[in-house]
């Protein structure tokens, strides 16, 4: 009797233990199934108007450009033009210059003012207010904000009236106006608070009691800062300089109104070939700026796992 009972009990715990195996195997397939339901919408958007249309511009890339029109006959010549003209290589390298100066700018103004932000004004609600002033600007039309430079920084702008009011020069400074120094002005007046805001958010993260603790294990200043606050904001930093680079990289505006078209970035490359109707030439630059973009992306993506910190 006992081996008979033993005998049918095993039969009964494999059954279970099989109906468990199906019910997890059935609850997996479901969560599959919900989570590809829920990506599919954002996935198809990513597909359409994104993927594709960076696909389409590298096959029209190799199209053959007529004086006013292409047709789809594939060829290098475009990118052969490109990188033969010492016009257009020229803008490329000019667009990396300039935008590795504002980079550096915008961090150098931002990261203090964030500084101030999220670390030394206690209140939320103040913090609040105090970023809010940092984006009125933008409540203003970006053509004006960029124009607005010109009065500022001409020959004879508000910079070299005061200039000449406190005895600092004697005649009035021209490189400050239609020069590389007046797009860098702009674009970092624009741009700065695109820094200012993700590291003020990262260092409001921090708890004061790690600072204070440093503090009495005798740690100076520049050691907390270096040691715990930096590193604790280096998300932000990369966030931040992420965005200030996408949108340097593809500027046409701000260089043409502040340079008087002097000052010609590959952004300006790309309006300008469009308008003559070379659309080919064109996505030549649209993929060569692309791709810069991806590789300047993923550079600063190498210095922190944005996954698993913020």
């Amino acid at each position: 009797m006992d081996a008979s009972r033993g005998n049918d009990v095993l039969p009964e715990s494999a059954t279970a233990e099989e109906g468990v195996k199906t019910e997890s195997g059935g609850g997996d397939s479901s969560a599959r199934r919900i989570t590809a339901m829920l990506i599919a919408p954002g996935t198809i958007w990513m597909l359409l108007f994104l993927v594709v249309p960076m696909l389409m511009m590298v096959y029209v890339s190799f199209w053959t450009q007529k004086t006013f029109s292409i047709e789809p006959t594939l060829t290098v010549k475009s990118w052969v033009a490109f990188f033969s003209s010492e016009t257009y290589f020229a803008a490329l390298l000019r667009t990396i210059k300039i935008w590795l100066i504002v980079l550096a700018t915008t961090f150098a103004l931002g990261y203090p003012t964030a500084l101030f932000i999220g670390l030394f004004i206690k209140n939320k609600t103040v913090q609040t207010i105090v970023l809010v002033l940092c984006v009125v600007p933008f409540w203003t039309s970006f053509l004006i904000r960029v124009l607005a430079w010109r009065p500022m920084l001409g020959k004879e702008g508000a910079v070299n009236i005061v200039l000449e009011k406190l005895g600092l020069i004697a005649e009035p400074i021209e490189v400050l106006l239609f020069t590389e120094f007046s797009v860098v002005v702009g674009m970092t007046q624009i741009y700065v608070v695109f820094m200012v805001g993700p590291i003020a958010f990262m260092l409001s993260r921090i708890d004061p009691s790690l600072i204070e603790a440093a503090r009495d294990l005798g740690a100076g200043t520049w050691r907390i800062f270096r040691t715990i606050i930096f590193p604790l904001s280096l998300p932000g930093v990369v966030v931040g300089a992420i965005f200030v680079s996408v949108m340097v990289l593809g500027e046409f505006a701000t260089s043409a109104a502040l340079s008087g078209r002097k000052v010609n970035l590959l952004g300006n490359i790309i309006v300008t070939q469009v308008g003559s109707l070379k659309w080919a030439f064109a996505a030549v630059a649209g993929v060569i700026l692309t791709a810069v973009m991806a590789i300047v992306v993923a550079v600063l993506l190498r210095f922190v796992d944005l996954r698993k910190e913020l």
